[in-house]
């Protein structure tokens, strides 16, 4: 089912997924800050009332105890009214705590009012009997205040009580919003990295694909899994590999074809221009003795590059097709050195190999023929009495092989095409015949077809050619 959605539903699928995940998180902290803020200004509220009502029975005790002795005193009933309205406000004070602490004693909420009532007993009884009254109400009105203070202490537990919830409430939802964001980021994370990893596989199948398509490798089908799109775009780069290789096909046979038919005329010419010069049809003038060496000398040139051409056809015709086996680069590159002494004994040079690496498997002929292109290359471009230098080595999994001389070097103007068919450098040695072009481009052709890499490489003085061939 997901491989039938392109590469933008899935990017945006993933992107919503992990929005959606975050922003569920984030909401649900959203909701979880706002009961919190709800907890702690209903505690706060509720603090408020219960010690607004203990300070409150507080003062109507002191008025309770005022008004009681006024009354003693002086005998007026105002006094006893105002004790009555006293009692009440400090009775809605005592329910409103005792309703704010459920879970206190209650032997001092009965207390308090029974000491109330006997108060009220006190004024009720007849004012001969002073005594009695003044002994009741001092017992009564002297055991409120003790029962006011364990009141207060109690409202004072039960706000530190509850104040002590909402820390604990509000650590336990942090500790669970800390977790949830955790997770979400981590789910997140590695919802991303998933994807980002499954996604990222077809577009590396295609790298790869492009890459060995510029590199002329038409032999391996191109197969992109993954999304529908990639999937077709993968199909229609396979399509463009059979393409080219049909018109690779095409340009081999045509080259092929084109050349034998100009070696034929050819070498008729050749032979036409070899009786000239031997003076077969009769002697020759001087002015048609330079008419002939002109023609010999073209002729020549022209069948040089028809070989050449030939030479390079075959070799991108054969660099598809390796006999891959163990080889030990150091003594291959020292049998090709001896291959070429004569050239370069001719000129003087001092060619020389350093380092060693273990061997790997490559097609020995090939890569022969290609470090003798570079060795030639080195050797026609080196000044008399020159140096050429091999450098071998290996580090991971990476064969290194270098190739330096002391000649002009390459001309930066030169750097992105050197290693093109045909491309002839702006440096060429004086007094020599300008080359071909096509030296470097088989020594391309052969490193690419074993997977590895022909680099040019910034040097002070000559040219530095770098090969990297892979072990695996």
């Amino acid at each position: 089912m997901i491989t039938k959605l392109s590469f933008r539903q899935l990017l945006l699928g993933v992107f919503l997924l992990i929005a959606l995940l975050l922003s569920a998180s984030s909401i649900h902290a959203l909701v979880t800050l706002d009961q919190l803020a709800a907890l702690s200004r209903a505690t706060g509220r509720d603090a408020l009332l219960l010690t607004a009502n203990a300070q409150r029975l507080a003062e109507r005790s002191v008025a309770m105890e005022r008004s009681a002795r006024q009354f003693l005193v002086l005998n007026d009933p105002v006094f006893r009214e105002r004790y009555a309205e006293a009692w009440r406000d400090a009775q809605a004070s005592l329910e409103a705590i005792a309703g704010g602490l459920p879970n206190a004693q209650r032997g001092a909420f009965e207390d308090w009012r029974r000491q109330g009532e006997n108060a009220w007993k006190a004024l009720d009884m007849p004012r001969s009997r002073r005594n009695a009254r003044q002994q009741l109400l001092n017992a009564a009105l002297l055991r409120l205040p003790a029962i006011n203070e364990e009141l207060a202490d109690e409202v004072k537990m039960e706000v530190d009580r509850r104040n002590n919830e909402v820390l604990r409430e509000l650590e336990a939802r942090r500790h669970t919003m800390t977790g949830l964001a955790a997770g979400s980021i981590g789910l997140a994370a590695i919802l991303a990295f998933g994807f980002g990893v499954w996604l990222a596989r077809p577009l590396k199948q295609i790298e790869t694909a492009v890459g060995r398509l510029g590199g002329n490798r038409y032999d391996l089908p191109i197969v992109v899994e993954g999304p529908h799109d990639l999937r077709r775009l993968g199909q229609h780069l396979d399509w463009l590999r059979q393409r080219l290789a049909a018109l690779e096909a095409d340009k081999s046979r045509f080259v092929r074809h084109i050349s034998h038919e100009l070696k034929t005329p050819l070498a008729a010419l050749v032979e036409g221009v070899a009786l000239l010069e031997d003076e077969v049809a009769g002697p020759l003038a001087p002015n048609q003795r330079e008419i002939a060496a002109i023609l010999h000398q073209n002729t020549a040139s022209l069948q040089n590059q028809i070989e050449d051409l030939l030479r390079y056809n075959a070799a991108s015709f054969e660099a598809q097709r390796l006999l891959r086996e163990p080889a030990d680069m150091k003594a291959l590159i020292e049998k090709v050195i001896e291959t070429q002494r004569l050239q370069w004994q001719a000129r003087g040079l001092t060619v020389t190999v350093e380092g060693d690496a273990p061997p790997v498997n490559v097609d020995a002929d090939k890569l022969s023929a290609a470090v003798s292109n570079l060795l030639s290359n080195a050797v026609r471009f080196s000044p008399e009495g020159g140096a050429v230098r091999f450098h071998l080595s290996a580090y991971r999994k990476l064969l290194t092989l270098d190739c330096i001389d002391n000649g002009p070097g390459v001309a930066d103007a030169d750097a992105d095409h050197i290693f093109e068919p045909f491309y002839q450098g702006q440096r060429q040695p004086p007094g020599a015949r300008r080359g071909n072009g096509i030296g470097l481009s088989i020594v391309r052709e052969y490193i690419n077809a074993h997977g590895g890499r022909l680099r040019l490489l910034p040097s002070p003085q000559g040219a530095h050619f770098r090969i990297e061939l892979p072990y695996e």
